[in-house]
């Protein structure tokens, strides 16, 4: 995993394929679980081809983290077979999605 300070107040996490992923994620909540990380992330999965259901459940224990430390989460850069499993689990509607890592970029600054 490629990790980022963007800024003060975000961080970007370009997330690999597995086996990195699980691990990527995992490293990632414990940021905010035990550092109590208080940034926005832009999750990017452009290398990301599946998800698993490990996957999924550490994507969502992440995204609740962030939201406990009151922070926001970005989701960019889906190819169609991740895109697919979201769209199939109706995660699509829980995740915040930006087709690209500028426009999640802005959006946070803007406050969006």
């Amino acid at each position: 995993m490629s990790l980022t300070n963007w800024s003060e107040t975000i961080v970007i996490a370009e997330l690999q394929d597995e086996p990195s992923l699980s691990e990527d994620l995992s490293a990632l909540a414990a940021r905010f679980e035990q550092d109590g990380d208080h940034r926005d992330v832009v999750l990017d999965l452009t290398e990301v081809n599946y998800l698993t259901s490990s996957n999924i459940a550490a994507l969502l224990r992440l995204r609740r983290l962030v939201i406990s430390n009151e922070c926001r989460m970005k989701v960019t850069g889906c190819t169609n077979s991740v895109w697919g499993i979201f769209l199939t689990t109706g995660l699509d509607k829980v995740f915040d999605f930006v087709d690209d890592k500028l426009m999640a970029l802005a959006t946070l600054q803007m406050g969006g």
